[in-house]
């Protein structure tokens, strides 16, 4: 059991929900990225996922996609991520990360995944591949590394089952239609949608895409395991890449965790 794994059931055996922040590594520097993966723990955070950036991100809406720009403008790349991932070890070697990002980039630095020294990297989370496959199928091999699967609010119900049943680490649900950092919640639709997926998973499944508010955290969070904070993250680090004052991101952080515990 690795530590997304372990992290997850710990919570589930205490009743309380998952809080995962993302970020996208090298927005805006890597020194940056690490001290803000050290900040997230420190205001509640239970998983980090960490950004590969691409140049065509087709799940992004504008805010992350400006990030995989400019962290590209600074040429970041999966070996330079996982040095940085190295790094975070060193004081951390409890807190679950999970990769995300898209094929071309993880088939490109295969060795590293298949390496991944000191199992510092928990999980894949692979964007553009069907929710029926894993790594593995793409002949990258690491029976440590978990592959977390996408079900969205259009997936067939034939697809939720199989899709549920080869998810490892979590499911993550997509909570509308269209690209990360929309709005519009439908709260109806994901709680059907959700209840279906937990007929099948083995695993829990977690939230994300459209959360904004300390409201709309709580409100998922009663119908998830857990949810995913992205956009709103990744704007602040934008409107704070000058100075490099991140402390209102703990802040709104700790109060999340707050709100869905």
């Amino acid at each position: 059991m690795n530590r997304l794994s372990k992290k997850l059931d710990e919570l589930k055996k205490q009743n309380k929900k998952a809080l995962v922040a993302y970020l996208v590594a090298g927005d805006p520097d890597l020194d940056s990225t690490l001290d803000i993966m050290h900040m997230f723990v420190k205001s509640g955070v239970d998983v980090i996922e960490v950004g590969v950036p691409f140049t065509d991100p087709i799940a992004e809406g504008p805010i992350i996609q400006r990030a995989h720009d400019r962290a590209i403008t600074k040429k970041t790349s999966l070996e330079d991520i996982f040095k940085l991932i190295t790094k975070f070890r060193l004081k951390d070697d409890e807190t679950p990360i999970v990769l995300m990002g898209y094929l071309n980039a993880f088939i490109f630095f295969r060795h590293l995944i298949e390496e991944n020294k000191n199992n510092s990297v928990d999980s894949i989370l692979v964007v553009d591949i069907p929710g029926e496959l894993n790594i593995a199928d793409y002949g990258i091999k690491n029976e440590n590394i978990n592959t977390i699967s996408l079900i969205s609010p259009t997936t067939k119900a034939d697809r939720i089952k199989s899709i549920a049943n080869n998810s490892s680490g979590f499911i993550y649900y997509v909570t509308l239609r269209g690209v990360t950092g929309s709005s519009n919640l439908n709260v109806e639709e994901i709680s059907q949608n959700i209840k279906e997926i937990k007929k099948y998973a083995k695993v829990p499944t977690l939230a994300g895409f459209g959360i904004k508010s300390i409201e709309d955290a709580k409100l998922l969070s009663s119908h998830a395991d857990g949810i995913i904070i992205g956009s709103s993250i990744v704007k602040m680090i934008e409107d704070s890449s000058d100075s490099k004052e991140f402390a209102k991101i703990g802040e709104y952080l700790s109060d999340i965790k707050k709100a869905i515990s």
